[in-house]
């Protein structure tokens, strides 16, 4: 029988983060004056690099809340400045990487970071959403969403998805999105992921209708959860999730009564995550994944210690070209 893991809430300490990040964050929020629900903030604008023709390949893919948050009042152990620096290094051999919290530190992931295409930063708590791509592919568009929907903390910042087309060979192209919903578990907490992953759906449908898709992210949800609207969200969009195809024999996980999420870090290969890699075909590219893989080894110090709260997550994928 498999576990479904994710993060146990110890109310008392997010209680005192929510309130010191809420005072901090309370006299920059009045400059904001009101946050601004769904907006679109575009980053590119549309440009064709000339690649070569290829009918085929594989790509490395990688989905990682870094926990930037300024440290005293991250929830990471680790101190942050030396490990974002350490992440940024590491990252170096997935070909196509998402971030999520890449709030206060920045410059540090960038630092030794190798990847020719990184989107711009939007800057710190309260006013960056922590989304982050990093390619070695060319990135040929890109934009930023702000949720319509939070709760508590979540909306101290403009947190959100983005979506960039990224360009893997001639006339092959990939539509990727950068997800962080709405944390905790709560039944306002619930209701505002939902309509998170509603907003997200209906983005998707207008801007990647008859795309190939790549959709990674913190998305705080777990199938065994029953207010969830994960599932349905996927077979909205038509994505599948890399985890239930190749490690749950194809199963999604049965909702459990009085469900309790225990630890994000204990999460294995056999884990369901609360970070997740989802994709999808189209009549002109074929996504075949053959390797999903929990990073937790290769993202530690020399102590052994995580370099985050989550645990990375990665999937190879082939691909290949229909017409």
């Amino acid at each position: 029988m498999l576990l479904y893991l994710s993060y146990e809430r110890n109310k008392k300490q997010w209680n005192i983060r929510v309130l010191i990040l809420s005072i901090v964050c309370g006299i920059a929020c009045l400059l904001l004056a009101f946050r601004s629900k769904g907006t679109v903030q575009r980053g590119f604008e549309p440009v064709l690099f000339s690649l070569p023709e290829m009918s085929s390949g594989e790509i490395d893919v990688l989905t990682y809340n870094i926990a930037g948050l300024p440290e005293w009042i991250s929830s990471a152990s680790t101190p942050r400045e030396a490990s974002i620096v350490s992440i940024g290094q590491k990252i170096n051999s997935f070909d196509l990487v998402n971030i999520q919290e890449d709030f206060n530190y920045n410059k540090f992931l960038y630092q030794d970071n190798r990847h020719p295409y990184r989107t711009p930063n939007m800057g710190g708590v309260p006013f960056g959403d922590g989304l982050t791509t990093l390619s070695t592919y060319p990135i040929i568009a890109f934009e930023r969403v702000a949720w319509n929907d939070c709760r508590g903390a979540d909306c101290l910042t403009p947190k959100g998805f983005s979506y960039a087309r990224v360009q893997l060979a001639k006339d092959v192209f990939l539509d990727v999105y950068n997800v962080h919903a709405t944390a905790q578990d709560d039944v306002a907490a619930t209701q505002a992921r939902k309509g998170n992953l509603r907003q997200l759906a209906s983005y998707i449908e207008e801007h990647s209708m008859c795309q190939a898709v790549l959709l990674m992210g913190d998305f705080n949800a777990h199938y065994a959860f029953e207010r969830e609207w994960i599932k349905a969200f996927q077979e909205r969009v038509g994505v599948i999730d890399s985890w239930v195809l190749l490690q749950n024999e194809g199963a999604f996980p049965e909702v459990v009564k009085d469900f309790k999420a225990k630890p994000a870090l204990s999460v294995t290969d056999d884990c369901e995550s609360i970070d997740k890699i989802f994709f999808r075909n189209n009549d002109n590219l074929l996504l075949n994944p053959t390797g999903y893989r929990v990073e937790q080894e290769l993202f530690q110090n020399e102590s052994g210690q995580p370099l985050s709260d989550h645990c990375a997550i990665s999937l190879t994928l082939s691909w290949q070209r229909v017409k």
